[in-house]
């Protein structure tokens, strides 16, 4: 799996709005990365949302090597992993962003499939 680095400014907007837009149920989706650059989203088909929960049918994710891991959001604001994420972490992907309410470009944070919080630079 490539390392990512980056995700696109537009990118990240799109998660951001896509956020909002759900409040207060969380929104998911899977991460596409080129060349180390979070550039789109998979919109997968029966992803349930509610307001503690989004649901991936990961059986449903398209057989794509440009696929790097997971985004989702957090209605209470806080963007610390729980331990389901965790869980999800380590089952699937290399990488995962979670957004956290008001879903501006300071409340979210991209995590390892480990855990780990990392940084990733946001590129125009």
């Amino acid at each position: 799996m490539k390392r990512v680095e980056a995700i696109t400014r537009k990118t990240l907007r799109m998660i951001l709005e896509a956020s909002r837009d759900i409040y207060p149920r969380e929104f998911g989706a899977i991460l596409r990365a080129e060349e180390g650059v979070i550039t789109e989203l998979l919109l997968i088909p029966g992803t349930v949302s509610g307001n503690r929960h989004a649901i991936f049918q990961i059986h449903m994710i398209p057989t794509d090597f440009a696929v790097v891991g997971t985004v989702h959001s957090h209605p209470s604001g806080v963007y610390e992993p729980s331990d389901e994420d965790r869980a999800l972490f380590n089952k699937f992907g290399g990488i995962h962003i979670i957004t956290g309410y008001p879903f501006s470009e300071t409340t979210w944070a991209a995590w390892t499939n480990k855990g780990a919080r990392i940084g990733l630079k946001v590129l125009p």
